[in-house]
């Protein structure tokens, strides 16, 4: 029991100095958690204390995956049943091709570009298909047909828990409370167990090894969204600004990719070296394209006025509420 109170003691305070440096920085929770548990990792590692973190207990684990689900169903509650019925075709098309050009050009580049065999290639083209939920929140759907995938393959809970958010969407809108209380469970509790795991599973000597293989997989990832997703989203919109940061933001992803990567690690699709390749390569995707988009093509017309955007509080995934 002592040992236990231990562990969880360790991974509470690391979660915490995550929640610091995020603020401080006002970045995503999510994305300096998976930062803390690599680094966490390579320090124990290198101190040959690796197994004190207990990554693989089974009661860590089962927080985990609890928050894994919990943080899906809240992505698919928050969606604005609204948007999607006046906007269908727009989200019908662009998900598709968000989704199938990422998809099938990240499958083939680890297939024939660098030598992965089949099974982990298509687990390589799921990872790093999938868009940030930020976007998703706001602007477009995530493929039914992952969810149908998920069913169909005995896959974990994630995206069947994601569908049933959304069922449950227009509920959630009526009932914010209830939303603000789960949500506080969720990312205060329950998520940084996620993050922070997925992150000590990261080697961080293989990524220094071949380096150039996430060179590959990152430009591989953002070009086919670019190709893919360019000239789709210029069907819907007709100012360039618009058009590239959406595109540039539906390139980004780290909750669903983190998810499918450990899912093939969990289950030996992949070895933890290509692992650390996909986690790596969804970090970098958060972060590069979401940096070039505000700094670059921000479509400033559609801003809210300036006293709407100071109340706004962002949270753990980038969405916000009036506070």
């Amino acid at each position: 029991m002592e040992q236990i109170y231990a562990i969880a003691t360790l991974w509470l305070v690391l979660a915490i100095v995550s929640a610091i440096i995020a603020y401080h920085l006002r970045i995503s929770i999510a994305l300096v958690e998976i930062c803390v548990g690599v680094a966490t990792a390579a320090a124990a590692a290198a101190f040959g204390k690796g197994e004190m973190l207990g990554a693989n207990l089974e009661w860590l684990r089962f927080l985990a995956s609890s928050g894994a689900v919990l943080l899906t169903f809240l992505a698919g509650a928050e969606l604005d049943p609204t948007v999607l019925r006046t906007k269908i075709k727009e989200v019908t098309v662009v998900g598709l091709i968000s989704f199938l050009a990422p998809f099938l050009g990240c499958t083939a580049i680890a297939y024939y570009g660098i030598g992965w065999n089949l099974q982990a290639s298509w687990l390589c083209g799921v990872a790093l298909s999938t868009t940030s939920m930020a976007v998703v929140y706001s602007v477009m759907l995530v493929l039914f047909g992952l969810g149908a995938l998920a069913l169909w393959s005995g896959s974990e809970a994630v995206l069947p828990a994601y569908i049933a958010g959304m069922v449950l969407a227009g509920s959630a809108t009526r009932d914010t409370f209830w939303v603000r209380r789960l949500r506080t469970l969720t990312v205060g509790f329950l998520t940084p167990f996620y993050f922070l795991r997925a992150g000590t599973l990261v080697s961080l000597s293989a990524l220094i090894a071949t380096p150039l293989v996430f060179v590959v997989l990152l430009a591989g990832k953002v070009v086919s969204k670019i190709f893919g997703l360019y000239p789709v989203i210029g069907l819907f919109r007709s100012e360039r600004n618009e058009r590239w940061y959406y595109t540039l933001l539906m390139s980004t992803g780290l909750t669903f990719g983190t998810i499918s990567a450990l899912y093939g690690l969990s289950h030996g699709i992949v070895t933890q070296e290509q692992y650390s390749f996909l986690v790596a390569t969804v970090i970098a995707s958060a972060v590069v394209p979401t940096l070039i988009a505000e700094m670059a093509f921000l479509p400033k017309h559609l801003l809210p006025p300036k006293e709407i955007r100071l109340k706004a509080v962002p949270h753990e995934n980038g969405a916000s509420e009036e506070g």
